[in-house]
């Protein structure tokens, strides 16, 4: 059953929290307009804060009745570089900036189970009310880390949660273990020997090397990773050329890898330098590989996840919760906290399509998307329900 009623005056005033967040949003360590907001509702509740951990983070911390274990609950604040083409009141007044991934939705749920529990800590502990800057690509949740998080703000686990469209409202997801993939940026440097066009002969064509590389790519899973295993290579952006009749001395290429096992990342990796080298080699070029972490993969620790799927189900019912979801490839920064601490993170339906709308829908990273206003309440319940099922 949910804690925080739908039209109660909480949800109105989260409404208005996140509309106004969405409003207004930044990019990656940019957020100081929205952690002035989240902080000003914080102080107007007065919920003790520290401010300044990675630039922009806040964290909020609200003690129970008694003492007891300490947990952290964690949601993120930054937008993304995309315009915005939706057209209602609360539509971005940043040009080129927009909360496309429901990061708006995330503070302001974790926001509100912060000023409902501040008024009824009716348990036994502490809780940090993790508010997360720059998880689009910045590494936020690394440089809190960094920072120590965790020895200012000693936890024994750490909680996350994420809007899922395409699931429906009223559901939520938790997974055992692997939820988001660990994300690689792939950098491929080939070097060849320019000419005419006309004459090719003459040439090392850096760019029919490159043609040759990336369709070789596409058997690195296929015919490498085992079929019970995961991992996606993309290339994504090529580099070559200036002018229609010179073929160019130098070819580059970028592409991601994502992966839930190190195993077999370095694997593919390993597999992709001989592909890159050996092919380029054969054909009288040089070339050379290099792969950057950017995330790593995202996995919960079971027994956390239990205590999810349990305070999930207290809301929602057990029937609701889903706990046989595929894991996305897709990455996420909570993977520095959870592999800093023990925890989980989970998914929130965003609610689904509507039969008249988009083939697809409209996903997150999506210039249309928008957080759904009535799962504020159930987010916010859920919190409520994982500090009070933990912290008896």
């Amino acid at each position: 059953m949910s804690i925080i009623k739908k039209q109660s005056e909480l949800h109105e005033d989260m409404v208005t929290w996140r509309h106004h967040i969405h409003k207004h949003p930044e990019l990656s360590f940019k957020e100081d307009l929205t952690s002035d907001y989240i902080a000003a509702v914080l102080e107007a509740n007065d919920i003790e804060m520290h401010r300044g951990l990675a630039v922009t983070g806040i964290v909020a911390t609200i003690h129970g009745k008694k003492e007891g274990r300490v947990i952290g609950l964690r949601a993120d604040m930054d937008a993304l570089p995309i315009q915005e083409k939706n057209d209602f009141s609360h539509k971005s007044v940043h040009d080129g900036k927009m909360h496309a991934c429901g990061h708006d939705g995330h503070s302001t749920m974790l926001l509100g189970a912060a000023v409902h529990l501040k008024e009824n800590n009716n348990f036994a502990g502490t809780v940090h009310f993790i508010f997360q800057p720059a998880e689009e690509g910045g590494g936020g949740g690394r440089v809190m880390v960094e920072e120590g998080i965790f020895e200012k703000f000693p936890c024994e686990a750490v909680y996350g949660m994420h809007n899922w469209p395409g699931m429906a409202e009223g559901q939520f997801a938790v997974h055992d273990t692997a939820v988001m993939a660990a994300n690689e940026t792939l950098k491929i440097s080939i070097k060849g020997k320019g000419g005419h066009a006309a004459m090719p002969d003459q040439c090392v064509d850096p760019v029919i090397i490159g043609a040759q590389i990336i369709t070789a790519l596409q058997s690195v899973v296929s015919r490498n990773v085992a079929p019970l295993d995961s991992a996606v290579v993309s290339i994504t952006m090529l580099d070559a050329g200036f002018v229609s009749n010179v073929i160019p001395n130098d070819m580059n290429l970028t592409g991601s890898l994502r992966y839930f096992s190190t195993d077999v990342g370095n694997e593919v990796k390993a597999k992709i330098k001989k592909i890159v080298e050996g092919i380029s080699h054969s054909m009288g070029a040089t070339a050379t590989f290099s792969s950057t972490p950017n995330y790593p993969a995202t996995v919960n620790t079971p027994k956390h996840a239990e205590l999810c799927a349990n305070a999930a189900a207290e809301v929602v019912g057990s029937s609701n919760v889903l706990r046989n979801e595929k894991p996305s490839m897709g990455s996420e920064d909570f993977s520095f906290l959870l592999n800093a601490s023990e925890g989980a993170y989970i998914w929130i339906g965003n609610g689904l399509v509507p039969e008249d709308g988009p083939e697809g829908g409209c996903m997150l990273h999506n210039t249309e998307y928008d957080f759904n206003d009535e799962i504020l309440p159930l987010g916010s319940s859920y919190w409520v329900q994982l500090v009070q099922g933990i912290l008896k």
